[in-house]
């Protein structure tokens, strides 16, 4: 199934896994406002100046995907997550750690525009 939109992405799965998808989405919209909704890889996508977060359901986790920079600069309070060089896996049995999707998301966008500005010079 081809989902071309965020909205069509998480009506695909159960309602408890929706209001998870949503809290993230919400959380991501609300860091990151002036960035752009998309879907890339398949996956729910923002993007600012280049794609800024990724996010998307497993069957026991809700992955996040904020490149390998965002893992590294919260690599402590990320180490109680299962993840990877440039993801981490948020359980679904233990509340969305939104205060922290907020925090990596804006450390995202200050380093996007970053790279932005430096481009134009």
């Amino acid at each position: 199934m081809l989902n071309n939109s965020i909205d069509e992405y998480i009506s695909g799965f159960p309602e408890e896994i929706q209001i998870l998808l949503e809290q993230v989405r919400t959380t991501i919209k609300q860091a990151a406002p002036e960035a752009k909704e998309d879907i890339k890889y398949a996956m729910p996508t923002f993007v600012l100046n280049g794609n800024l977060v990724h996010f998307a359901a497993f069957k026991n986790h809700i992955g996040f995907y904020p490149v390998p920079s965002g893992i590294e600069a919260f690599k402590k309070e990320l180490s109680v997550y299962k993840g990877a060089k440039g993801s981490v896996q948020f359980p679904l049995d233990q509340p969305m750690p939104l205060e922290l999707i907020t925090k990596i998301v804006k450390f995202r966008v200050d380093e996007n525009l970053r790279k932005a500005k430096a481009k134009k010079k």
